[in-house]
């Protein structure tokens, strides 16, 4: 079996603890650019993880603040996979993955940083994109800046 080491993802998680905030609430009442929104729905946003797994990962969050997936609405679950879905098309006419993982972590031990506020997250994938930085050198390689990723995907983004 192969794994995925994310081990930058300690940053967060202890920053996480630290701010009482909610990332998603923010991120919906803040500007596009500060806060790395790609789209907003009628219902819900769509965003770069601030610490991505891979160039292009982004998640899709409803803009009510939701703690349990059973407690979303049914147009909040349609809205929520129809954004992903563009935030698919988007990648594929930017960056070209060869798969994805989507997914829900729903609570701290399936892996949610946040865990209080429900999020789906896309991750493009392509052959060979793990690699020994980030397990040798505690050292995550991405080949490009965050605010270019996020004026590349938002001006593909399907309407």
């Amino acid at each position: 079996m192969k794994q995925l080491w994310a081990p930058w993802r300690l940053e967060y998680i202890k920053s996480a603890d630290e701010d009482s905030s909610c990332v998603f609430c923010a991120a919906a009442e803040g500007g596009d650019d500060e806060k790395l929104i790609l789209h907003r729905g009628v219902r819900s946003i769509a965003l770069l993880n601030k610490y991505p797994y891979s160039s292009g990962h982004f998640m899709v969050a409803p803009t009510r603040h939701v703690a349990e997936f059973g407690e979303l609405d049914q147009e909040e679950v349609l809205e929520l996979h129809r954004l992903a879905a563009a935030g698919m098309g988007a990648l594929a006419e930017t960056y070209a993955p060869q798969g994805y993982n989507v997914g829900w972590n729903l609570g701290r031990v399936a892996g949610a940083g946040v865990v209080d506020h429900v999020h789906l997250h896309v991750v493009p994938r392509w052959a060979g994109d793990t690699n020994f930085m980030p397990v040798l050198a505690d050292t995550k390689v991405l080949p490009e800046h965050l605010q270019e990723t996020r004026r590349r995907l938002a001006d593909f983004w399907p309407s």
